[in-house]
């Protein structure tokens, strides 16, 4: 692969994980909305705060700094769109190495980011309360969400490539 095609790769992908997070956040609220009223009283419970906030915060605390709840407000917002502009090149990165079509791809791409990240990393980093302490409405609505999220970045970078009549990016 040449590293042109690999910094296109890269762009592309952060533009769609940009979008795909823009486009996930309404569609978790919406379900959130259609969740059982005991569910969603049962996650207010359980949950310690948005988990790409105390991120933010333990983040800090390894590197000696106290930060004033607006920083983690904004160092949340990095957090969480940064790990949604990042995930994308996983998008582009299935496209250009395997035969797989852009949907499946992105629904892998989502996949991976809920059950890697959202179901795995985070409870383990101690960003959220212990997977087994939601209702499972919860988890459904989190990988329905990402599920979303994975689609949208394969819409966005399949119409850059299109566009820009780039190098298809499922050129092995």
């Amino acid at each position: 692969m040449q590293v042109k095609q690999i910094i296109t790769d890269v762009r592309v992908g952060l533009i769609g994980g940009y979008v795909g997070t823009k486009v996930m956040e309404p569609v978790l609220m919406k379900l959130y909305e259609l969740e059982p009223e005991a569910d969603r009283q049962q996650e207010d419970r359980v949950r310690p705060g948005p988990p790409y906030e105390i991120a933010a915060r333990k983040t800090a605390a390894l590197l000696g700094r106290k930060l004033t709840d607006k920083q983690v407000e904004q160092a949340g917002l990095v957090f969480h769109y940064g790990l949604g502009m990042s995930w994308g090149t996983v998008y582009t990165l299935l496209r250009r190495l395997t035969p797989l079509p852009p949907a499946v791809a992105g629904l892998l791409t989502g996949a991976s980011l809920s059950l890697l990240v959202d179901e795995g990393l985070t409870p383990l980093l101690g960003f959220s309360a212990p997977n087994r302490a939601y209702p499972l409405s919860t988890q459904v609505r989190g990988f329905v969400a990402h599920l979303v999220y994975g689609l949208s970045v394969a819409g966005v970078a399949e119409s850059i490539a299109f566009l820009g009549r780039t190098s298809s990016l499922n050129a092995r």
